[in-house]
């Protein structure tokens, strides 16, 4: 599946966050290594682009933090 743009509406434990997708679901993503090895910061309110699990479609990998 491509990816999708949203919002981080909550930083969770583990690592990982609640992201809103523009589409309308609510999904739960870790930050993928690529983006953690450069040292990206991701607060609430973020835009963020999102990888879909093909198995769980309420879990993702965020690829990138998108900038405006």
């Amino acid at each position: 599946m491509g990816t999708l743009v949203g919002t981080v509406v909550a930083q969770l434990p583990s690592a990982l966050y609640r992201v809103r997708l523009d589409e309308g679901p609510v999904v739960v993503a870790h930050i993928a290594d690529r983006v953690e090895r450069n040292v990206v910061r991701l607060l609430v309110g973020d835009a963020v682009r999102v990888e879909l699990s093909p198995v769980d479609g309420g879990r993702g990998r965020i690829v990138e933090k998108v900038t405006s």
